[in-house]
């Protein structure tokens, strides 16, 4: 993470705007802004922390809701007065729960639920409601069912939907094996929320791999 703290150009105010962007998805998740202090606690802890113009105050992301926001990288523009932090979010960004703080339209025509969200965003969000699932166990709910019924039960859906996605695979049916995998995907992360292991430390871990074999191909 090079980034030239001295060369940084702030406003007036001693402010510098920041675009907080998902590094995985490349969806923008907010717009804060930062002073020179928030800035560098930014780089030393690798956690992103803003100026509040309106507490006048430091503030970390996720402090009070535990949605922090892990920095891989900080981008300057040419101009030296806006920055781009690339993150790896544990959580939605925005304070109304939402994934990303802009998932507001101005067109009409555009309003309603997201249909073209990112694969990683999707994964996210459907996670997200998992989770939720665990915590309020709606009645009727087929998720508070699995959770209820307990980890046999989701290690058998689990079991179940690999089997019939091989099968589709193996009869060269893509749409079925398009609906097979989406039905193993859901189970997967609801078996994932039930051992409390997030997406988070999956992405890490492929993460960790990839430069592994690139290593190794180097060498």
């Amino acid at each position: 993470m090079k980034v030239d703290l001295a060369g940084i150009k702030f406003d007036d105010a001693g402010l510098v705007p920041a675009i907080v962007q998902d590094a995985l998805s490349g969806a923008v998740l907010t717009l804060a802004y930062m002073n020179s202090e928030s800035l560098a606690l930014t780089v030393q802890t690798r956690q992103t922390w803003f100026w509040s113009r309106s507490r006048q105050k430091l503030w970390k992301k996720g402090e009070s809701s535990g949605n922090t926001q892990e920095v891989v990288e900080i981008k300057v523009d040419c101009d030296k007065d806006a920055l781009v932090v690339l993150v790896n979010p544990a959580g939605p960004a925005c304070h109304t729960g939402a994934i990303s703080c802009f998932h507001n339209s101005i067109d009409d025509a555009q309003s309603g639920p997201p249909v073209n969200l990112a694969a990683s965003d999707t994964l996210r969000l459907l996670y997200q409601v998992i989770e939720q699932r665990k915590l309020e166990r709606p009645a009727g709910s087929y998720t508070s069912y699995l959770f209820n019924e307990g980890l046999d039960k989701i290690l058998k859906k689990v079991g179940e939907e690999s089997a019939e996605s091989i099968i589709a695979a193996k009869n060269d049916e893509p749409e079925r094996l398009v609906s097979e995998v989406a039905d193993l995907t859901f189970h997967l992360l609801v078996m994932l929320v039930e051992k409390g292991i997030t997406l988070e430390q999956i992405n890490a871990e492929l993460i960790s791999r990839s430069k592994t074999r690139i290593a190794e191909e180097k060498a």
